[in-house]
């Protein structure tokens, strides 16, 4: 009996140890258990903050992307700006290859100079006619060769002004100093200034090396030359501004210049035949309100989506290779096939009208304007459902506000379908504008807002006169001569 109890007595006091070490694991292992709980709560609330992190970088890698893609083919920036995308300046092209080769091809008339053209300038009296002879002169018997040359040299015309029959002596406004320049080297100063883009110290040096130093003309010289032409040209400018506003569609622009080191801008009306320049501090509405053309135009402005425009004229139609660039840029960041398609629908609509008119037609079928802005709206409505695919965040919101820029100026994109007149595009004024950017660069900019207006002014009518295909130079002289040069 002794034994019996001694031995449950120890089985029990064994199980109570077991029971105690039981109870010191279980306390250790949920102490561990709530570390390990604590810990995989901090790693779960890192990790969703790692994985916001990561999305945050990846737009905006995704955005970066987009910054550094920016050239002159999927955006408005000039060509001059493609260097720092790391693409050499002015090598994109928009045309699609040919497979031909590069320069005139064959069948193509060429324009080599000719006997019977020299022969026709000497018939006319346009260029002077000397002879001169190689070998010995016997009989009629020779070979005809024309050499077409220049010859500059100064001249000194003494103007003698005798008395009236009461022995009073009227000199005429222009010979109020004792010496003056004449209207050849005045037009080609003012020549070289705009169709040269040249500083005016470089026009004097040039042109007094052309008349073998004897010219003795200044830097202020030829700004003097500039401004009077400049003045004399008002009445010709409002000639031009009143046939603009007689256009149905007039394309406009503007570009960045700078004076005293301060941007101000360029803008200009454009058509086929005539441009006018006017110098501008902004382009503000309030800016273009001071335009006697803005405010008293009744027609269709073109342009490349300048929405203070839209306070002016009756109609707008937006330039539509403006466009393309951008849906050029989506398709590329975003990989949706819609704005693709909207490229290729814009240029069809742009080829059928161009065929159209060929055939001498002003309007196109109301069955193809309906099925054209059926396919419209379709691309829209098919990239309204692509962008909720998007995945960059920074992309996405790109193409959403592209989309509702496309939806809500649909009328002036597909403008060109219910009127003729209106060009597919807003090129012909972006043309007419690299004059100035090219003086920019090459002459530099104004001093003052005076020289601004004043080469608004000369631009204007020299832009027109190659436009008309007008003698620059003879035009330039009327001017200064007081005979209207574009009527």
């Amino acid at each position: 009996m002794g034994r019996s109890s001694d031995y449950g007595s120890g089985m029990y006091q064994q199980l109570m140890d077991i029971m105690g070490r039981l109870e010191t694991v279980e306390k250790d292992s949920k102490e561990k258990i709530n570390t390990l709980n604590d810990r995989i709560d901090t790693l779960e609330k890192e990790n969703m903050g790692l994985k916001e992190e990561n999305q945050l970088l990846k737009e905006d890698n995704a955005r970066l992307k987009s910054m550094i893609n920016h050239d002159s083919s999927n955006t408005s920036f000039p060509p001059s700006t493609d260097l720092k995308g790391g693409k050499p300046a002015n090598t994109f092209n928009g045309r699609k290859k040919t497979g031909r080769k590069a320069g005139g091809q064959k069948g193509h008339a060429g324009s080599t100079l000719t006997k019977s053209m020299a022969e026709e300038k000497i018939t006319s009296g346009r260029c002077r006619h000397e002879v001169r002879t190689i070998g010995s002169v016997i009989g009629q018997n020779y070979v005809k060769k024309y050499v077409i040359d220049l010859q500059t040299e100064p001249v000194i015309t003494e103007i003698r002004i005798y008395p009236d029959k009461d022995g009073a002596i009227h000199i005429p406004p222009e010979y109020r100093s004792d010496v003056t320049y004449g209207a050849n080297v005045k037009a080609l100063a003012v020549a070289l200034y705009s169709e040269g883009v040249m500083s005016n110290d470089r026009i004097a040096a040039f042109l007094n090396a052309a008349g073998g130093g004897e010219l003795e003309l200044s830097e202020g010289s030829i700004y003097g030359f500039c401004k009077r032409f400049a003045q004399a040209s008002q009445a010709d400018i409002q000639r031009l501004e009143n046939k603009l506003l007689c256009q149905e569609a007039v394309a406009t622009d503007a570009t960045v210049v700078t004076v005293n080191g301060e941007p101000d801008y360029i803008r200009n009306f454009s058509i086929k035949d005539t441009v006018v320049y006017h110098a501008m501090d902004s382009k503000s509405i309030e800016a273009l309100k001071g335009l006697n053309f803005l405010r008293q135009y009744a027609g269709i402005l073109v342009h490349d989506h300048e929405t203070a425009l839209y306070h002016f004229g009756t109609d707008h139609a937006e330039c539509n290779v403006h466009i393309i660039r951008y849906l050029r840029k989506n398709t590329e960041e975003t990989g949706n096939q819609w704005s693709a398609e909207m490229i290729t629908l814009l240029c069809e609509m742009n080829k059928k009208r161009k065929e159209f008119m060929g055939q001498g037609k002003s309007i196109l079928p109301d069955e193809r304007i309906r099925e054209y802005e059926g396919r419209y709206f379709s691309l829209l409505e098919k990239g309204r459902k692509e962008n909720k695919k998007t995945v960059h965040k920074y992309a996405r919101q790109e193409e959403t506000t592209l989309l509702n820029r496309m939806e809500k100026y649909s009328h002036n994109h597909l403008l060109l379908l219910h009127n003729f007149s209106v060009p597919f595009d807003d090129n012909l004024s972006e043309r007419d504008l690299r004059k100035a950017k090219n003086s920019q660069k090459m002459a530099g900019g104004f001093r003052k807002e005076s020289g601004h207006k004043m080469y608004c002014s000369i631009m204007t009518i020299i832009e027109t006169l190659k436009k008309r295909e007008m003698g620059i130079i003879e035009n330039v002289k009327k001017v200064f001569m007081g005979t209207p040069a574009i009527f």
